[in-house]
């Protein structure tokens, strides 16, 4: 059999070329249906249809570049990860992909079934060899804000090299000693992986590099309070998703090219939907990419998603890392302490969170909060009772919806969210 290129690649990476084969040609027509069926969208988009329709080709031929002269690839599945790290030594990092169900069936022969989607789809991505962005990494970077991940990173490990941070399950005093010297141990790991010393001015360049990009995802969300809204949720999650793969300067590029045309049609009170659609705030589990079965929901039913409290979303962007610091242990205290301030499930108490989705509600104009919750995320679960609570009290519609990466429960979700909306 003939390869073209991308098979060659994929099939030097040890890929699993037959079931990659039944992964792509599913994707396709997925992303037709749900994107480019979309009308009246902005201009700036195309790269990101272009990123996808070769989501698994070009970007990893850029890392197979970049490894080929000696640099590093280093993968994550989380957003406490400190990427600046890497930039600062010349690695790349990576955000995995593990949003879809094609992955589950084969993490299932391992794993228990009642374990959530996100972590059986990225233990299925390793396990059946479908992932050159897996594939093409020198190390994985785990973290401990789950059980289930924890322990999907000790199998993991023994088919890849994997470095786990322990985030700590809260923020007094103990906590931020914990966190300081998981930062610092990591920064030693990635000296150590790429035999680059991290220095103040390395480190500086880093954190300037990546706050510009924080700052553009900053002013989409603002940009996202009009109405009519410029930028459908699907659009603007998909320029989130692919953010955490791709080179962080192109990405400031094309955010801000995205942004100036947004503004403009602000300006002009031009919209993806019409004025006074139903708004909608979506908060909880992340979405990997190619999860976008909610916004799709949501969408299709006429309402328009104009914000994810998430680590899709505004979690990813929200903090900047302090500039200014001259002093490299300074700038590894700001640097943590930025981190730990990511509300995730994870804390205990975490009430920060709930402050963080009622301003965000009033910020974006949101007629009503959606809590997307994967099944068997027990944190995330459970939160949800404190938030139902708080944006009660705060007047703002809620609906809890628990579901996976399936879309068996498809028509179910969408008779509960065409009610909701009927509601607001």
């Amino acid at each position: 059999m003939t390869l073209n290129a991308n098979e060659q690649m994929w099939s030097d990476l040890g890929i699993d070329l037959e079931s990659h084969g039944q992964l792509m040609n599913a994707l396709g027509p997925i992303y037709g249906e749900i994107y480019l069926s979309q009308e009246n969208r902005p201009k700036g988009m195309g790269f990101y249809d272009f990123v996808v329709g070769d989501i698994h080709g070009i970007r990893v031929k850029e890392l197979r570049e970049h490894a080929k002269e000696g640099g590093k690839v280093v993968a994550t599945y989380c957003v406490f990860v400190p990427e600046e790290f890497c930039w600062a030594t010349g690695a790349i990092p990576i955000s995995l992909c593990a949003g879809t169900q094609f992955s589950v069936p084969v993490a299932e022969e391992v794993l228990p079934r009642n374990t959530c989607a996100l972590i059986k789809s990225s233990y299925g991505f390793k396990l059946g060899r479908l992932c050159p962005y897996v594939q093409v990494s020198h190390l994985i970077v785990g973290e401990t804000t789950c059980d289930g991940k924890k322990k999907m990173f000790e199998l993991m490990a023994e088919q890849h090299p994997v470095y786990v941070m322990e985030v700590p399950n809260k923020r007094g005093a103990a906590g931020r000693t914990l966190w300081q010297q998981e930062v610092r141990d990591f920064k030693a790991k990635i000296e150590e992986l790429t035999g680059n010393e991290i220095t103040a001015e390395n480190l500086a360049g880093a954190i300037k590099k990546v706050n510009a990009r924080r700052k553009e995802f900053k002013r989409l969300s603002a940009l996202r309070a009009a109405d009519p809204a410029p930028i459908s949720g699907k659009d603007a999650l998909l320029a989130t998703q692919v953010s955490m793969y791709d080179d962080v300067d192109r990405e400031v590029q094309m955010m801000q090219a995205l942004n100036d045309e947004l503004e403009e049609r602000v300006r002009k009170g031009e919209g993806v939907a019409p004025k006074g659609a139903k708004r909608i705030l979506i908060s909880g589990s992340p979405m990997a990419i190619p999860n976008w079965k909610l916004h799709h929901i949501i969408e299709s039913a006429g309402a328009v998603v104009v914000g994810e409290e998430s680590c899709t979303g505004s979690r990813f962007f929200d903090e900047l890392v302090p500039e200014g610091t001259e002093n490299l242990e300074d700038m590894l205290t700001v640097l943590a302490d930025r981190y730990l301030k990511t509300n995730c499930a994870c804390f205990t108490p975490n009430t920060e969170r709930l402050d963080d989705i009622i301003r965000m509600a009033r910020d974006l104009k949101a007629d009503g909060v959606i809590h997307y919750n994967l099944q068997f995320c027990h944190t995330y679960a459970n939160e949800a009772v404190q938030v139902d609570r708080a944006l009660a009290e705060a007047g703002i519609p809620l609906l809890r919806v628990e579901t996976d990466y399936s879309d068996e429960d498809a028509g179910q979700l969408k008779t509960r969210i065409d009610a909701f909306l009927e509601m607001l």
